[in-house]
């Protein structure tokens, strides 16, 4: 089986989990099938880096002496806000020749400013999605993914997404047993899928300032199955239902049918992921009623079916 080195480059102010999430899952998956990953650390002058939260760390070489690695992971954090031009310029040079190129946060800030998504789908931390659009018009900036795969590049949302990744890299490369083993390891899913979104129904909301409000939403979350029409909702706030709606838009930020929305269809794939429910059980118990309208609820959203999604994404059983 060929060995494949993975280069992590540092800087000042990197992010640390950055870092240490994906190496963690590449040396997990080495101690599993040994001789398949060889992981090396790499700043410009070789010298160590001081992390974001303060962290010292000692890199294996400088970016000048390190091989052309099979994947090439350039992490986040501060220090992509005001890059050194010379680690650009080398990215800009040395990354093309990558097998694998992968960014984890704002790591696709410096893989932009090298030219490296150009024409590409690419994903970052939320926060940041609308500055790489605005400042690489040329890259299609996708603000919701956890992880986007455009051919060889692969760029990931904040922090934990990277491990999502990593995961997933492995997975391709040493299949299922070997990724689920090194999740299980690190005791994290295996494996969120790339299109879910970084934030669920709840995040992605803003919390109602009103304890009515905010009572509804609860209830919403944990009845995905009750009656959710807008004159059932008011009537829990004991609001009209004008009233509580325009409030409900004003204090969340979006409306109660696109909340309940989200909601549905984020516990309706938790189900299809997490167990052996039948589809027109999990449409009952999420709310849509029968199967077809989950099933148009899905496509709408994930452009694909139920049954796709549940093949994709749901784990393989553990004998």
């Amino acid at each position: 089986m060929t060995q494949r080195t993975v280069l992590v480059v540092l800087f000042d102010d990197v992010q640390s989990l950055d870092v240490t999430g994906p190496v963690e899952v590449f040396a997990g998956a080495e101690k599993h099938t040994p001789g398949t990953y060889r992981i090396r650390t790499a700043s410009l002058d070789g010298a160590a880096v001081r992390t974001s939260s303060g962290l010292a760390v000692v890199p294996d070489e400088a970016l000048t002496e390190a091989p052309v690695p099979h994947i090439l992971l350039v992490p986040g954090g501060r220090g992509t806000r005001d890059p050194d031009p010379r680690l650009v310029a080398w990215l800009r040079e040395h990354g093309p020749r990558a097998p694998r190129l992968v960014s984890v946060c704002t790591g696709a800030a410096l893989l932009a400013a090298a030219g490296l998504l150009d024409g590409r789908r690419a994903t970052t931390h939320w926060a940041y999605c609308d500055r790489l659009a605005r400042e690489h018009p040329a890259v299609e900036v996708d603000p919701h993914p956890i992880y986007v795969r455009d051919g060889h590049v692969a760029t990931s949302a904040g922090v934990t997404s990277g491990i999502d990744l990593a995961l997933a890299l492995v997975e391709d490369d040493l299949g299922r047993d070997a990724a689920l083993t090194v999740a299980r390891h690190l005791v994290v899913f295996l494996r969120r899928p790339g299109n879910q979104a970084q934030f669920s129904a709840q995040l992605a909301a803003q919390t109602a300032r009103r304890e009515p409000l905010r009572e509804v939403q609860q209830w919403i979350t944990e009845h995905p199955d009750a009656d959710l029409g807008v004159e059932a909702l008011a009537a829990r706030a004991s609001l009209s239902p004008r009233h509580f709606a325009r409030a409900f838009r004003a204090e969340t930020g979006t409306t109660p049918g696109r909340y309940v929305d989200r909601v549905r269809l984020e516990h309706a794939r938790r189900l299809l992921e997490e167990t052996g429910d039948g589809v027109e059980e999990v449409s009952r118990a999420s709310g849509y009623g029968t199967p077809e309208a989950m099933r148009r609820a899905f496509l709408k959203a994930l452009g694909i079916p139920p049954a796709e999604y549940r093949r994709r994404f749901r784990p393989a059983p553990v004998h």
